[in-house]
Parts: C-alpha cells; structure tokens; sequence
C-alpha cells in the first residue's frame, strides 16, 4: 500500500491526513504536540462554529476525526529530508520512508525568553494579529518585532487598537513602520500581569501599560526542511503550484508555510487539496515509477 508521511498536526496537516485515509492511502502523522493553534485564546469567525470556540478544543476535534478514519500519529521532532529511492522524513526517533511527504507544520513564531510570555500565553499574549485584533478594540497593544514580520502584525492592529507599540529589543529595524506606530527600542524585561497582561517592564525599569503583547519575530516554518531537499523557497514560503506541490515531484506543502492569509480556513483548503492531490497520484503509481 502507497504511504504519506505528514509533518504538522494543525489544520493543513489533519486536513490533508483526513482525505489521504479516506482515499486509502496509508497515512502518518508526525507531530511535536499542540501547535500554534492550541494557543488561540478565542476563534469566532470559522464556518460552523457558532459563538467562539478554543483554539485548543478545535484542534482536539480536528485530530479525533482524524483517528477516527485511521491516520496514525507518532510523536516525533523531523530535523531532515532525504531521498534515495523515495522521499524519507529524518526524525530524532528514526527514519519515516514515504511515497509522498506534505509539509504542515506552519509558520514557526520564535518566541524570545522573556519572563511572563508563557503563563499569558492566550490571555494577552498572541501570535496572530489577524486572528485576535478584534478583542483588542480601543485598547493598548505592543508587537514584538523589527521586521516584515512585525509590520504586518502591526498594520492588522492599526485599525482597531487604541494605540500600537513596536518593541524591538534593540534589534535593528529591517521594515518601513508607520509614525502611528510608536517604536521602543529597549529589551524587554519581563511582560507583566496575573490573569491577563497589563503591561511589560523594560530595561531600566520603565513598565509601559499594555492590554495585549504580540510575538512576531520572524516567520521560517517548514522552509528549512524544503530547502534540504533543494525545493524552491520565496523568502520564507514555500513555492507549490496549484495542487499545493513543491517543485520536489511528491513533497507538498500547505497552510502558513506557503504564505498568504494566516488562518485556519486557509490552512484547511491548502491541506484537502495537498491530500486530494497527493492520493490521486499514489492511485496512478506514484511520483517516480513506483
């Protein structure tokens, strides 16, 4: 039986992985745990979902449905991307041979260790502007960056939030930000509150009051693993055509890592189609004559 090797178990890989297992295509899920989504504090805007729902209960159902239709899941960090005879996901655990691979593990938000951004993780602290600038109307916020990056973030803030901070923490600033945007050059020292951020402490000791903190230190994402492979990078997206494959025959990529729109209905469309499409070619003999 044809197999797929899947890197991400967020919305790109789970979808992908549920139309792979449906067509009959043996299908594993390699994850590192909760990713990015599991951290969204509220999401009100996806389709059959009425009110709000965690980003942590949307992801647990997404996997379920997947275990459901037997997609496996093995708990595995991949650090490389070879081929010999086909496509083989290198993990710290051991090798993971596939007919077809399909990149998911989204965009990577580096995180800085600043005392205080894990406990308020989903309680003021935030990895996606465009998400979750809604609950932020009229209020304070900061974004934590220097770059295109943080210039997006920011512009999705503009509109609603009160005022908007740019905290570089001394990096140099590689992206023209509007006069809007008040720029603080300091480190930051600590993000400061107990139930919700109210604020962070900067070096010298000044603490600026703040309503949310956004983290937008750089996207990178599955493109380290698609440039071992030599397959085309723009920046920090993966180039895929439009049955979302890379310019690897059989190694596709979906959601965040390509670029675009950050979201879970983004990320859900680009996986259904990388599984469609990934299962479709198996049925016909596969990528290289197999």
């Amino acid at each position: 039986m044809a197999n797929v090797v899947i890197i991400g178990s967020g919305p790109a890989g789970i979808s992908a992985a549920l139309y792979t297992a449906r067509a009959g295509v043996d299908t594993t899920v390699l994850t590192k745990g909760p990713g990015s989504l599991a951290r969204a504090e509220g999401i009100e805007n996806y389709y059959g979902v009425p009110g709000s729902i965690s980003g942590a209960e949307l992801e647990r159902r997404g996997i379920e449905g997947a275990r459901e239709v037997g997609v496996k899941f093995v708990e595995a960090e991949a650090v490389g991307l070879t081929f010999t005879d086909k496509l083989t996901v290198e993990t710290l655990s051991g090798e993971y041979p596939a007919d077809a691979v399909i990149l998911a593990t989204g965009a990577s938000r580096t995180a800085p260790p600043v005392p205080g951004l894990k406990d308020l993780e989903g309680r003021g602290v935030s990895y996606c502007a465009t998400c979750d600038a809604f609950f932020y109307r009229g209020k304070d916020v900061a974004v934590m960056g220097s770059g295109e990056y943080a210039l997006h973030e920011a512009s999705a803030l503009l509109p609603l939030a009160k005022s908007v901070t740019l905290l570089t923490g001394g990096a140099e600033l590689t992206a023209q930000f509007p006069p809007e945007i008040t720029v603080r050059t300091e480190k930051v020292e600590a993000i400061l509150g107990q139930d919700k951020v109210s604020g962070v402490r900067l070096a010298g000791g000044e603490e600026l009051p703040l309503d949310g903190v956004f983290i937008a230190l750089g996207v990178a994402g599955s493109t380290a693993l698609a440039r071992k492979m030599g397959a085309e990078v723009d920046g920090n997206k993966i180039v895929v055509d439009a049955n979302m494959m890379t310019t690897i025959p059989g190694l596709f990529a979906a959601g965040d890592c390509t670029g675009g729109l950050l979201q879970v209905a983004k990320a859900v469309y680009e996986g259904a189609v990388a599984g469609n499409e990934a299962a479709k070619a198996l049925r016909k003999g596969g990528f290289y004559g197999a």
